[in-house]
C-alpha cells in the first residue's frame, strides 16, 4: 500500500477538463489533510459582486481601515461560511498555522481585527470551502484531475486571484497554455 501524501500547505490545481464544473482553473490553499480528510479554501476566483464591505455591513462591522478587498469563492461546502487566510502574524480564539506556511480563521474576531487595523498584515476572505472525507482525496490524487504545488505566501497573497492558476503551473516549472483538456490511455 503506497503512503498518502498529505497537502496541507501546499495548493491542489485543478488540471484542465476538470469534470467539476465548480473547480474550472481552481487553485485551492489546502488547510487540512490528513487521515481523516482534507480542508481546502478556494483562492482562485472571487466571488462577483461581493466585498468585503458588505460582509462586515452583515454582521455590523464598522468598516475602519479595512480595504473593500474581493470575497474568493472558497469552495461549494457551506458556501455562507466564511474564512480568512492570512499570514501568520496574528492568532485569534480559532487560529490554525497551516504548515508554517499561512494561517485560517473563521470566526468574527479576525474580520473586527482586521478592521480595526490591528488584523494579519496580509489575508483574502473567503466563503465555502473544499473538503473531502477519509481517503477521498487520496482517492481522487490517484486519477487525472488534480496537481500539487508547494505552498507560497506570496502566490497567496501578492497575485491577484484570476493569475494564481497560471502562476501556480508556472511555479513547477509547467506552462498551462500546453496541458491538454483530455487525457489519453493505453
Amino acid at each position: 500500500m503506497q503512503t498518502p501524501v498529505y497537502l496541507s500547505g501546499q495548493f491542489l490545481l485543478a488540471m484542465p477538463g476538470m469534470i467539476d464544473p465548480r473547480f474550472d482553473h481552481a487553485v485551492i490553499a489546502m488547510c487540512a489533510h490528513d487521515e481523516d480528510g482534507a480542508l481546502g479554501i478556494g483562492v482562485g476566483a472571487t466571488i462577483d459582486g461581493l466585498g468585503l464591505h458588505d460582509l462586515l455591513d452583515q454582521f455590523e462591522i464598522p468598516h475602519g481601515v479595512a480595504p473593500d478587498a474581493p470575497v474568493h469563492f472558497g469552495g461549494p461546502v457551506e458556501p455562507r461560511r466564511g474564512f480568512v487566510v492570512h499570514s501568520g502574524d496574528w492568532g485569534g480564539q480559532d487560529t490554525i498555522d497551516v504548515a508554517g506556511r499561512w494561517s485560517l480563521s473563521s470566526t468574527l474576531d479576525v474580520l473586527r481585527a482586521i478592521a480595526e487595523g490591528s488584523g494579519p498584515t496580509r489575508w483574502l476572505v473567503a466563503l465555502g470551502y473544499a473538503g473531502w472525507g477519509a481517503g477521498q482525496l487520496d482517492g481522487e490524487l490517484s486519477r487525472p484531475g488534480w496537481f500539487h504545488v508547494e505552498g507560497d505566501a506570496g502566490l497567496l497573497f501578492d497575485h491577484p486571484a484570476a493569475a494564481r492558476w497560471a502562476s501556480a503551473f508556472g511555479s513547477a516549472g509547467i506552462d498551462p497554455r500546453l496541458l491538454a483538456p483530455t487525457t489519453g490511455n493505453a
